[in-house]
């Protein structure tokens, strides 16, 4: 609780400011970096953490984020985002999709998981197709997801809204009766863009009032 404490009393600090989504639409493109606040135990170090808008899109920057588990261990690793938005009088904002991808490699006997969770308003989202997925025995290649969000939108018309949007994330390697020498691996890639190596992609609209 008082880590979950520390993390929300600490959204109150960033402010992702929608105001550029607006100079986005007017000017072109425009690129703006916004912290982020995180917990868990497959996060990073906090300097290889940062989210950046450019254009209609929310990208979170990582270094890497994947669980590995060799005979006979059982490995978990999450990595838990909270980003503050701050939209102005004046515009409806809703995020649309969140697109994310990466890679599996599971030997004879063995399993992994994806589990994402997505969190917008203080609450868990109902995505509209499945946002996770389960590796069998024999499976070696990439994976991509890209989960649509439907919601109502923040609706800043006459007054200012502070809200928080949210990704929990956890991958899950086992090898507890895989071949010995042989693990079981699992992570999210990064996408390889002209702002950085990226984790996440959240897709937003906004409109003016």
């Amino acid at each position: 609780m008082k880590i979950l404490t520390g993390l929300i009393s600490s959204l109150t600090l960033l402010s992702l400011n929608v105001v550029g989504l607006s100079q986005v639409q007017a000017q072109g493109l425009e690129i703006q970096n916004v912290p982020v606040s995180f917990s868990g135990t497959g996060c990073p170090s906090a300097k290889t953490v940062q989210a950046v808008f450019n254009g209609d899109t929310l990208s979170i920057t990582f270094s890497e984020f994947e669980a590995k588990a060799p005979r006979p261990k059982v490995i978990s690793k999450s990595c838990n985002l909270r980003i503050g938005l701050s939209v102005p009088s004046g515009f409806n904002v809703q995020p649309v999709s969140v697109n994310y991808s990466g890679f599996a490699d599971v030997p004879t006997a063995g399993s992994a998981d994806l589990n994402v969770k997505i969190f917008f308003q203080g609450r868990e989202v109902p995505p509209d197709n499945n946002p996770n997925q389960t590796f069998k025995s024999g499976f070696s290649d990439v994976w991509n997801k890209n989960v649509g969000i439907t919601l109502n939108p923040i609706n800043a018309c006459k007054n200012p809204v502070s809200s928080v949007f949210g990704i929990n994330s956890t991958l899950t390697a086992r090898g507890t009766n895989i071949p010995s020498g042989q693990e079981t691996q699992i992570r999210i890639d990064t996408i390889d863009t002209t702002i950085g190596p990226v984790l996440f992609e959240i897709k937003f609209e906004y409109n003016p009032c």
